[in-house]
């Protein structure tokens, strides 16, 4: 399912990379900050809630014991209680992280007054509204309502009489959010990198397919110019290394083909002389068998020159449709109505080279007729694939034969009468043909009998 939905250009899978990346270390950025935040601000509150402590006590402190009630309930709000009691209501020695117990002292500047508090979750259990005035109930339910996993701060300060001042002030933790600042920064920083994956992409990616393309178009035998070296040092050396390639791979095959042809020219002279000796020669069986030779030797030179000039012609590529060409081979090469066309193919475009490519399928169509009497040819389109198929009604071949028949001079017909058999080069003609457009040709035989050649033809 991600396979799916992952883009395969490298730009994009690049692009989806960054912004993951982007994304996780936002949100790990995110919760370090909020929980930083939540302790500032806790620490915050505490430190206010022990300044308003450290100002009642001095309050109480210096004022009569008659006034104490009035300053109480002055100094008490629907989240912040005080009440005098004369024992703690804390009655933890020391239970202070954040330094809050020291800060009241130095407000009050007393180093030794005993200071006591704690911190409750108080989520699960809060405090009851009989314990707040009457007068503040309704304030104190509703504020309480809107807290967020609320928090008790529980002080108790002795006073210099001996009693003790308790404080229960309720806070909540702050809530985590998204600020327009955050969210203005994580936009800019998704741009910025989609702005570079996007320029990356296209120095990388962009030579990157001008290689493919030539890749291509060199597999099906069309060299072409240099690609040009552009982008990243490492794609300017992989381009320069396949431009090197396809230089030596043409130089190669031009010196191979030139020297065959040479040899199959040079060739026809001292077999013309040997011809022309043997016709001052009686007639007779020896004669006879030499001139049968001398002509089969003949053929195959003939055959390899044709071959070689055939391969060394620059034949350019051309678009054209399949089922048009074998429309037309198909009444070409018609004897007596023993070719057939299943003329129910699709319009099948591909681009290849008409001349060689429709010699390399005349050869699969004089075969069939030679070896199997019919030749009925079909063509279908499978995904971005062309098959052309080519069978006849022969009795087929060895399985162990179906591949070493495309080796040249290898003939389906054993015997050496040129009327029956070539010299041995046209499958393998047509099969160096249709590989050089990129494709293949397998032999199979038939379940109900005859041969079928399949070529597979990449669109």
């Amino acid at each position: 399912m991600t396979r799916r939905f992952f883009p395969r250009s490298m730009g994009g899978q690049l692009l989806v990379m960054l912004l993951v990346a982007l994304v996780i270390s936002q949100g790990l950025s995110l919760v370090i900050f909020s929980d930083e935040r939540d302790r500032a601000v806790r620490a915050a509150l505490a430190f206010e809630a022990a300044g308003r402590a450290a100002n009642v006590v001095q309050l109480l402190e210096s004022a009569p014991t008659d006034l104490h009630a009035e300053i109480i309930a002055a100094a008490s709000s629907p989240l912040v209680r005080f009440w005098i009691s004369p024992k703690p209501a804390v009655d933890h020695t020391y239970h202070d992280d954040a330094g809050v117990a020291d800060r009241l002292r130095r407000a009050l500047s007393d180093p030794a007054r005993d200071v006591r508090l704690e911190v409750h979750d108080r989520t699960a259990n809060l405090p009851g509204i009989d314990d707040v005035p009457i007068s503040m109930q309704q304030m104190h339910a509703s504020m309480l309502a809107e807290r967020t996993g609320p928090l008790e701060l529980a002080m108790s300060v002795q006073l210099s009489s001996g009693t003790w001042l308790n404080i229960s002030s309720m806070f909540h933790r702050p809530v985590g959010q998204w600020l327009s600042s955050d969210i203005l920064a994580l936009a800019i920083a998704a741009a910025l990198i989609t702005v570079v994956a996007i320029i990356t992409a296209v120095r990388v990616v962009k030579p990157m397919r001008s290689l493919a393309r030539a890749a291509e178009h060199a597999g099906r035998g069309e060299i072409r110019s240099d690609v040009p070296e552009s982008g990243p040092q490492e794609v300017r050396d992989t381009i320069r290394a396949f431009n090197s390639m396809q230089d030596r791979l043409s130089r190669f095959l031009s010196d191979r083909t030139r020297m065959l042809a040479a040899l199959s020219h040079d060739l026809r002279s001292p077999l013309t002389a040997m011809r022309l000796r043997l016709e001052f020669i009686e007639a007779g069986e020896d004669r006879d068998r030499l001139m049968a030779m001398v002509d089969e030797m003949q053929m195959m030179a003939e055959a390899t020159l044709a071959f070689a000039r055939g391969e060394a012609e620059a034949e350019k590529s051309a678009e054209i449709d399949l089922a048009d060409m074998l429309r037309d081979l198909a009444a070409e090469t018609d004897e007596d109505e023993r070719v057939t066309f299943k003329d129910n193919a699709p319009t099948t475009l591909a681009k290849v080279r008409p001349v060689a490519f429709k010699r390399a399928l005349r050869n699969l169509i004089d075969n069939a007729i030679r070896y199997g009497d019919r030749a009925e040819i079909g063509l279908l389109r499978q995904d971005d694939e062309a098959i052309i198929s080519i069978s006849d009604q022969g009795s087929g071949l060895p399985e162990d034969q179906l591949e070493t028949v495309f080796e040249p001079f290898q003939r389906i017909e054993t015997s050496r009468n040129r009327d029956t058999g070539g010299a041995g080069l046209g499958l393998a003609i047509a099969r160096s043909v249709i590989r050089a457009h990129g494709g293949d040709i397998t032999l199979t035989n038939r379940s109900g009998g005859g041969l079928a050649a399949t070529v597979r033809l990449p669109l």
